[in-house]
């Protein structure tokens, strides 16, 4: 039997970070970097799944066996106390998805399945929204649904998942609003992402965004906004920066944390936007040849231009 292969991109949210959850429209950008799911099915009798996750070096950061008549995890003493709880939430994924297709794995049959990152997986780039759109091809159910059961949030990672260019996403009544975005900046020469030597986890950051007390709508407004003139095909480069600085201070007085480049960079030349969860993950900045001496000299060595980690929307 030959074996299935699924792949999903990572995800970068440009716009409304934590505003997303309330309604309002983000510009998001699929990543060329993502994750590829894999599984080999033999024919006999022993009922067992064998996962093995390997990073983007070829090296496993995790495996763990299940039974597939209700996913109990075997041999769960034998773990370490980290895959203890990865094993548990792919228990929880696996689970939902026979939940919602009552015919997923229900065959005695042995399956291996492998999950391949292209990224490293401390990135950010969406290591759980891409095995979610994985598993839900592969068990041929709404991978939007797998991802609000399980993990929540906006979902927006999902979208990217399942497509190549930029997108448009905004949630209306809860429900998923994704349209084509026309992002094709003249200056993509001058984008850079720039990794934080940190992972930030974004169920922590939405916990604390969402015991804020305030009206929130004039806010959306004006992200909605700035977001819709970043998609003016005519942009400069200046007015870019103005309104991604315009952005930041927006969320920084929602959110009461300081922009990372009053924290980290405040002597940088160009622009700095967070991206998804502040303080951690990637930023987005403007800047020129310089830009890539001035974070390495402050100690951030993974520096990508543009064109290295956004699919060519010009193609």
């Amino acid at each position: 039997m030959q074996p299935l292969k699924f792949y999903s991109n990572g995800k970068l949210l440009i716009t409304a970070e934590y505003l997303v959850l309330n309604g309002a429209k983000a510009l998001a950008l699929p990543t060329i970097f993502g994750q590829t799911l894999q599984v080999k099915q033999i024919k006999d009798n022993t009922a067992s799944i064998y996962w093995k996750s390997y990073d983007y070096d070829k090296k496993i950061w995790f495996e763990a066996s299940f039974t597939t008549e209700n996913f109990k995890i075997i041999a769960f003493e034998n773990l370490s106390n980290s895959s203890k709880k990865i094993a548990l939430k792919l228990q929880e994924i696996l689970q939902k998805c026979r939940e919602l297709n009552s015919s997923f794995l229900k065959s005695r049959d042995t399956f291996f399945v492998q999950t391949y990152l292209t990224f490293p997986k401390n990135w950010g780039l969406g290591t759980s929204s891409t095995l979610i759109n994985n598993i839900a091809k592969w068990a041929n159910i709404n991978a939007f649904t797998l991802q609000f059961s399980v993990f929540g949030g906006s979902a927006y990672d999902i979208a990217c998942a399942q497509n190549d260019l930029p997108i448009l996403y905004q949630l209306k009544n809860k429900i998923p609003r994704i349209t084509k975005a026309i992002f094709q900046p003249k200056f993509s020469n001058n984008l850079f992402f720039v990794y934080l030597n940190q992972k930030k986890n974004s169920r922590d950051a939405i916990a604390h965004y969402q015991k804020k007390q305030i009206d929130l709508q004039p806010i959306i407004s004006q992200i909605n906004t700035i977001t819709n003139q970043l998609l003016d095909i005519d942009i400069c480069l200046k007015k870019f920066e103005n309104l991604l600085e315009k952005h930041e201070q927006i969320i920084s007085d929602i959110i009461q944390i300081k922009p990372i480049k009053q924290q980290l960079f405040s002597d940088y030349f160009g622009t700095i936007k967070s991206l998804g969860a502040w303080e951690g993950d990637f930023i987005l900045v403007t800047g020129n040849e310089k830009t890539p001496a001035y974070f390495k000299n402050k100690g951030y060595t993974t520096i990508l231009k543009y064109t290295d980690i956004i699919y060519n929307s010009h193609s």
